[in-house]
């Protein structure tokens, strides 16, 4: 894992300078403590931070094709670099590392673009064509791998980190007020949006060419979903659970190759359970894993991790967190994550990489993805009740399901059978809305916006955010399953948007750590995607598919274990005996927001005056706060004092 830059001048009117390489580098030297490079030559320049752990002593880059006219930067891994590198020998190239990043300028001498339907991978990286003068940027198919970009002037430049960016002259550093409503209601900004106006984000699953003549972004990969026929059984030999074990399997096998030694993440649930447990049969002694546990015994799944290392014999160590812990370490998971947040979990998630980091380990599997793939969400089974419901509006014990839900919950809006009913409605009409599923949980997000200044809201004008996401979705999708509809819209929303970014990729990098994602191999996500629905959801019972592949190899209790989110405590962690931290008051002081023109300071007054007194039950009151919290730390860090850094 690393973190790559560089500049192209087709104008001319600017000679590319090492300086300004060496400086992106430098911001985003945290994802690469390993080392530096940097090569320049006519209208381009490239760097990297390097993260060493394939080929540690030649994998240095940037890295040439054989006469030095292609070069490359890549961030992520290539985990079937061996495969394509024995192809490529055979078709006469000829390699001088051992890397898998060499094996891309070769693939793009004979497949340019097409060069990433070869891959699998977790990846994004820059290919600089100098015989034509043209940059390939690419980002892997579920955007596991960040990569940002910048134009103006017949200049363009990229970057892993919006930070790096930051550091070139005349940079805007204006907020986005488009992607503070997105982040706002789907709890991150959706690419090609970012929180800076002046700065786009490469949609996963897509390539960006930029020639003298233009930039032109295309899509190469999605995910897709079958035709869902009216079917309650799997009869098809390639969508049994065997089937499905083989795939994984193999997945693990290719992301465990590594130089270093690598670790596994293990939360107490299914999905993390099971990818340590296929890790295991490959190691000859007992893999490593990590976990953390919280004080708070409504956030804490110990139970449950105690009982999947004590099966599988691993050798295991865990950090404790406390909401002390969560409110010191804020400002920097923001600053690491370029984005406000809603929630506060992505700060553990720093501090156990930091916890991986300090055990020796630069890389660790984890089980991220499963519950997009095989429909393990509550709100998946919240949604199917919701329709049935509209569809049988009098029916009475359709109702009585919603009280099963959020049980992990001390206040589930599904506790009381009455209240339930009434949150949880919906009208027929709705139903025909590509984003039904979503709709509760984007509406309690959204009003948060009600805390906007009249300026901001001025700026937003009409801007509809899940009118503009809607009008994005696939021609095909009406043709889907309810289920894989609400699965799309996840993968292209929280997954894409915040798991995988603010909780994963930002969080790991931020002390040097690669997480890996078997699940989300693109052969098990295109697998998941012609299951009929039944195979993932019968009645609530969730990843019914996975659960049976995983029978045997994980204890029977995890197995058949409810589904639990992994949270962490947010509004109560900044107040100690009604006292925040210095900052949090400084932020959250009248003054400061008038100042910035982004809230009303009146109304987030009596917003953390509710906080502060401990009367924030609900999610929507506990996501305000924290978005309020970190979009004001997002500016102070990024606008008022940009030379600041955590």
């Amino acid at each position: 894992m690393c973190g790559i830059a560089g500049i192209v001048d087709h104008g001319g009117r600017h000679p590319i300078s090492a300086e300004d390489i060496q400086a992106m580098i430098a911001a985003i030297s945290h994802r690469g403590p390993d080392g530096t490079g940097i090569w320049t030559g006519g209208a381009a320049g490239l760097g990297h931070a390097r993260l060493s752990i394939i080929d540690q002593s030649g994998g240095a880059q940037p890295i040439g094709n054989e006469d030095g006219s292609i070069q490359v930067v890549l961030n992520g891994e290539i985990f079937n670099y061996i495969e394509l590198r024995e192809c490529l020998i055979a078709r006469g190239h000829r390699f001088k590392t051992q890397s898998d990043t060499e094996v891309l300028v070769h693939l793009y001498e004979d497949y340019g673009d097409a060069m990433v339907q070869h891959l699998n991978g977790q990846f994004a990286f820059a290919i600089w064509d100098a015989p034509r003068e043209r940059l390939l940027l690419a980002r892997d198919r579920v955007g596991i791998r960040p990569l940002f970009y910048t134009q103006a002037a017949g200049r363009l430049a990229f970057a892993s980190e919006i930070k790096a960016l930051l550091t070139l002259p005349d940079m805007s550093r204006r907020i986005n007020p488009r992607a503070l409503a997105q982040v706002f209601t789907f709890w991150a900004p959706i690419a090609p949006d970012t929180m800076f106006a002046s700065v786009h984000q490469l949609p996963a699953g897509h390539v960006l060419s930029c020639d003298s003549r233009r930039v032109q972004v295309t899509r190469y990969w999605d995910w897709q979903f079958e035709v869902d026929p009216v079917a309650d059984n799997i009869t098809a030999a390639s969508t049994r659970p065997e089937a499905l074990l083989e795939l994984l399997d193999d997945a693990v096998r290719l992301q465990l190759r590594s130089d270093v030694p690598v670790g596994a993440y293990v939360s107490g649930g299914l999905d993390s359970a099971l990818i340590a447990a296929l890790a295991a049969r490959y190691r000859s002694i007992p893999i490593r894993t990590f976990s953390m546990t919280f004080e708070d015994a409504e956030f804490d799944e110990s139970l449950y991790q105690q009982q999947v290392i004590g099966q599988l014999g691993t050798e295991h160590s865990s950090m404790r967190v406390n909401a002390a812990d969560i409110a010191t370490q804020f400002p920097k998971a923001i600053f690491h994550a370029e984005t406000p947040v809603v929630r506060t979990a992505p700060v553990a998630m720093m501090m156990l990489s930091r916890h991986v980091r300090d055990a020796g380990f630069k890389v660790v599997l984890t089980g991220e993805g499963a519950d997009e793939i095989f429909g393990g969400y509550d709100l998946f089974k919240e949604a199917r009740v919701r329709r049935s419901m509209a569809n049988h509006p009098g029916s009475t014990w359709r109702a009585s399901l919603l009280t099963r839900l959020y049980p992990w919950l001390r206040h589930s809006p599904g506790a009381g059978r009455a209240l339930s009913a009434k949150f949880f409605h919906a009208e027929p009409q709705a139903l025909s809305s590509p984003t039904f599923g979503h709709a509760i949980r984007w509406s309690t997000t959204s009003r948060a916006m009600q805390f906007f200044s009249d300026d901001l809201r001025d700026q937003i004008g009409s801007y509809d955010p899940v009118a503009c996401f809607e009008s994005t979705l696939p021609k095909a999708m009406p043709k889907w399953s309810a289920l894989a509809r609400d699965q799309y819209v996840e993968a292209h929303t929280l997954l894409d948007g915040y798991l995988l970014a603010a909780q994963g990729d930002r969080m790991s990098l931020a002390n040097g750590v690669e997480g890996r994602y078997p699940f989300l191999d693109h052969r098990v996500v295109e697998w998941g995607g012609k299951l009929q629905a039944a195979a993932k959801m019968r009645g609530l019972l969730e990843k019914r598919v996975l659960k049976q592949a995983a029978n045997g190899l994980v204890p029977q209790s995890i197995v058949k274990r409810a589904k639990q989110p992994y949270r962490t405590p947010d509004s109560q962690c900044f107040f100690v005996d009604r006292r925040a931290p210095d900052y949090v008051e400084a932020l959250l002081d009248e003054s400061h927001l008038r100042a910035t023109g982004l809230f009303d300071p009146d109304a987030v007054g009596r917003l953390v005056q509710k906080c502060r007194n401990g009367r924030s039950l609900g999610f929507g009151d506990n996501m305000a706060f924290v978005g309020i919290l970190s979009t004001l730390l997002l500016e102070h860090q990024f606008v008022s004092r940009p030379a600041m850094a955590v």
